[in-house]
């Protein structure tokens, strides 16, 4: 038993405070206003006691508890004579505590993140209040003031569930007022005219409404849920929730003589009857594009986040091996100035012979390391671009050794690029081109093709088998999108076999700030195409 309401020891934590007293009677003073505005079949005062106990921590329920009391107290001590002490003690103190039992037990669901538990709240506190009160009416009420019917409940029901429906959506509203969500301003905005329309609407069935036949008027009432759709298709559980409250008021205030207890209009009714449908419908299906939009856009964060690590390991490495090209280039500097020394040397002692063999071996040394170092890392791409060094660096003198690459087609402006896209799409070239030299046979072409669209800027390559009755095998397909895949993934691009051919595209956003290409964090200090032989003067 301990355990069981161990709760209430840790969250209650009940004390006679001023602020505790002042929230007692705030409620009690709403009640009784909100019950004055009400009927049976739109009962304000059940939304209230529900929205008090969402809006309020556990701690202060206690004050809630005694504000009904004091409410009750009020409207009811004049019934005493007439229909019994225990039936106005009984019935005003198993309300306000049902209704809290089944808000703390949808605490967990709540935590989730997930709006349509508010439904289950709203529906399990309309059926349990309407019967109680038609069970207290039944055993405890002497006499009875009107007879126990299920249509008699079912009035109550639909009354507790549209005043739930009512204030409760306001009231997690008003908790989530300081979340951000992306379309903040535009939800404003479109309430502001889905609340117009329906207030145009609700002016337009009141100037009617003398003339007006069952029909016509209900027809009116109908249309004042299609602003509340078109809510909850463009902004989901919030969206819902102000169509919702927007149409379930102006609803309310079409009701003949909404100010007199025990009125029932029949015609109103009907309408509310389908406002309680399209309003669970309608909340049920925004909670859903909600939770599923939230889902989407974790998702689409976290393969952001994956493809930025990505790009950032790219980049790393591409700046590894510059900096390991700058260390080589240091170390043949050394070798340069060291073979110097020595053909100087030589030729100190007449040995002229030896240092021109000396010479002309350091010359072709130097040559082989120069094209060995632009293997590494192609120092000319961040001074003359991608294009220029497709066609007359190392690699391009690697691939003419081979006699199967044709003449490069390339178009556009590659400076425009990043360095770090341009590095990425001379790695992937580089790629395919070694992929297609080694399983399949023929000659090859390289297109590229540079542009900007929109916000974005990239690149389209494609490297081909110049035959075209050939067509790539599937080992070749396989290979070139694992090989390639990452590198477009990381530039928001893709890679596809088709036929003879492999297409890369490769593509990031303008950078709006940007005078020059950025580097994306590769260095750009002094380039080791400075390499060169020293000969001796």
């Amino acid at each position: 038993m301990t355990a069981r309401f161990a709760w209430l020891e840790k969250e209650l934590r009940l004390s006679l405070r001023p602020s505790g007293l002042l929230v007692s009677v705030a409620y009690a003073v709403c009640y009784l206003v909100l019950r004055q505005i009400s009927m049976d079949q739109w009962y304000l005062p059940a939304g209230l006691r529900v929205a008090a106990l969402l809006l309020f921590p556990y701690r202060t329920w206690p004050y809630l508890l005694v504000g009904e009391y004091l409410a009750f107290a009020y409207f009811r001590h004049s019934m005493v004579d007439d229909f019994g002490i225990i039936w106005a003690i009984v019935a005003s103190a198993v309300l306000m505590p049902t209704v809290g039992y089944i808000v703390y037990k949808h605490e967990k669901i709540r935590a989730s993140g997930r709006q349509d538990w508010l439904l289950s709240v709203a529906a399990l506190a309309a059926v349990s209040v309407s019967a109680l009160n038609i069970a207290a009416t039944y055993f405890l009420m002497s006499p009875k003031s009107e007879p126990v019917s299920w249509e008699i409940w079912f009035r109550f029901f639909i009354g507790d569930y549209l005043g739930i429906l009512m204030l409760a959506p306001l009231a997690l509203l008003w908790k989530q007022r300081n979340q951000s969500f992306p379309s903040a301003r535009k939800l404003r905005l479109d309430a502001f005219f889905a609340l117009f329309t329906i207030s145009f609407l609700l002016g337009l069935y009141l100037v009617q409404a003398p003339d007006a036949n069952g029909l016509q008027a209900n027809s009116i009432r109908v249309l004042m849920v299609l602003p509340a759709i078109a809510l909850t298709c463009l902004h989901g559980w919030r969206g819902a929730a102000i169509g919702v409250i927007g149409v379930n008021l102006a609803i309310g205030a079409t009701m003949n003589n909404p100010w007199v207890r025990g009125f029932h209009d029949a015609e109103a009714f009907i309408a509310q009857e389908i406002l309680a449908v399209m309003g669970t419908a309608l909340l049920w299906f925004g909670a859903t594009i909600s939770h599923h939009y939230h889902k989407f856009t974790h998702h689409r964060l976290i393969e952001k986040q994956a493809i930025t690590i990505a790009r950032t390991s790219i980049i790393s490495s591409e700046r590894e091996m510059r900096e390991r090209a700058i260390r080589m280039k240091i170390i043949g500097e050394d070798m340069d100035i060291s073979f110097r020394k020595a053909v100087q040397w030589l030729q100190g002692r007449g040995h002229h012979a030896a240092a021109m063999d000396m010479l002309r071996t350091s010359v072709i040394q130097s040559r082989l390391f120069r094209e060995q170092l632009s293997l590494v890392y192609p120092s000319e791409i961040e001074h003359y671009g991608l294009y220029l060094v497709l066609e007359s660096s190392a690699i391009a003198g690697v691939w003419e050794q081979t006699g199967r690459l044709a003449t490069p087609r390339l178009k556009g402006d590659p400076c425009q690029l990043g360095l770090g896209m341009q590095l990425a799409a001379y790695r992937s070239v580089s790629d395919a081109v070694a992929l297609l030299l080694e399983l399949e046979s023929g000659t090859i072409l390289i297109r590229a093709r540079c542009g900007q669209r929109g916000a974005h800027r990239g690149i389209a390559i494609t490297v081909s088998l110049l035959d075209t009755s050939l067509n790539l095998g599937p080992e070749t397909s396989r290979r070139a999108v694992e090989t390639l895949a990452g590198r477009a993934l990381a530039y928001g691009g893709t890679v596809r076999c088709r036929r003879n051919r492999i297409c890369l595209l490769l593509s990031e956003p303008v950078a709006k700030t940007a005078t020059a290409s950025p580097t994306y964090g590769v260095p750009s200090d002094s380039s080791t195409a400075q390499t060169t032989p020293l000969v001796p003067t």
